[in-house]
């Protein structure tokens, strides 16, 4: 059993080389997106897009950018951006993610990547052939805490890993917020909610070798609920999540020798413990100066040392995972029973 826990190598944020990012839907992810970098890093947003120049003159007034467009083929022709950060609905991020590649910019997507694992194929093969980067924005793969669990699963200090466990639940009704309860906008608790535990299972154990699920749905016809275990070799990983209720939202990784203990809200930046499988040695590692959502600032840091060492695909979530979660999730909907209309399959 170690006597500390790894030291996080994660760089500081300020760290990173500045790119100048525009804002391709300024919503609520949006807002807490472009606090973190304007606050923790040198990060430049030039530029914002929205639907109606109204909401994008907002948002530009809010955090001092100088770009304003009403449309998102201007944001991603102004030869000023050189990263785009997609932020609009899952049902979107395939056309809005083609369009920034097409432009010849790197772009961050947020989580889910897209709908399904055919759609991410789609933008990581656009990726490659243009040469850009692209990168999902699964924020908290990019987290000091979760550099020291990769360590810590690659020196062994766990042991052969049996169990996975995680969820994320919120209280969220279509009153509170209508897309995650629309089928035609790619809603439901799995792609916004279950895409975390899901996600942390992959860094865990890898793509699973079976997948079996049961779930609820909304009048809607989006999944309000699911359970899922998915099998990878020896281990099994067990996955909640709900737009029905306010859950603990934790996870654990659970080996012959330790366990590792990320408490609720597992995806924020949140001390990571170990405990020896005898209760005897408990080590915790600090989550680190940046705290809540401004945490986001990890991922775009990330993507921007990846530009400047001329690495087009992440090593710590690169396109081919990604793909694989969502083949995850794909066969989780299946086994549900959740179709969205206009999926690119």
């Amino acid at each position: 059993m170690l006597s500390s826990v790894p030291l996080s190598r994660v760089p500081d944020p300020a760290d990173a080389p500045p790119l100048r990012w525009g804002v391709l839907g300024p919503g609520t992810i949006a807002r807490a997106f472009a606090g973190a970098l304007l606050t923790h890093s040198h990060q430049q947003i030039v530029a914002v897009g929205s639907r109606t120049v109204q909401r994008a003159r907002g948002f530009a007034a809010e955090f001092g950018i100088t770009h304003v467009h009403g449309g998102y083929e201007a944001l991603v022709s102004n030869p000023d951006v050189e990263v785009v950060y997609v932020a609009t609905p899952h049902s979107h991020h395939r056309e809005h993610a083609l369009l920034a590649i097409a432009a010849g910019k790197h772009v961050l997507v947020e989580k889910a990547f897209t709908r399904n694992a055919a759609e991410a194929r789609e933008v990581a093969e656009a990726a490659r052939a243009a040469g850009v980067v692209v990168l999902e924005a699964m924020w908290s793969r990019f987290l000091p805490t979760a550099d020291v669990l990769r360590q810590l699963l690659a020196d062994g200090a766990l042991g052969a890993v049996r169990t996975v466990e995680a969820d994320h639940g919120q209280l969220i009704g279509a009153q509170d917020a209508d897309r995650l309860h629309n089928p035609a906008l790619a809603g439901g608790a799995l792609l916004d909610l279950g895409i975390y535990p899901v996600s942390f299972a992959s860094l865990v154990l890898g793509p699973p070798d079976e997948v079996t699920a049961t779930g609820t749905l909304t009048s809607s016809g989006v999944d309000e609920q699911v359970r899922a275990v998915l099998h990878a070799g020896g281990a099994e990983a067990v996955l909640t999540t709900t737009l029905a209720e306010r859950t603990h939202t934790r996870a654990a990784v659970v080996g012959e020798l330790a366990r590792v203990d990320l408490p609720g809200d597992f995806y924020l930046p949140v001390p990571l413990t170990l405990t020896s499988a005898d209760g005897r040695t408990r080590l915790t590692a600090d989550p680190g100066p940046i705290r809540g959502h401004e945490g986001l600032v990890y991922q775009a840091a990330h993507l921007a040392q990846l530009v400047a060492d001329g690495t087009t695909e992440s090593p710590l979530l690169p396109p081919d995972e990604t793909i694989g979660i969502l083949t995850t999730t794909d066969e989780i909907r299946r086994q549900v029973g959740v179709v969205y209309p206009g999926e690119v399959a």
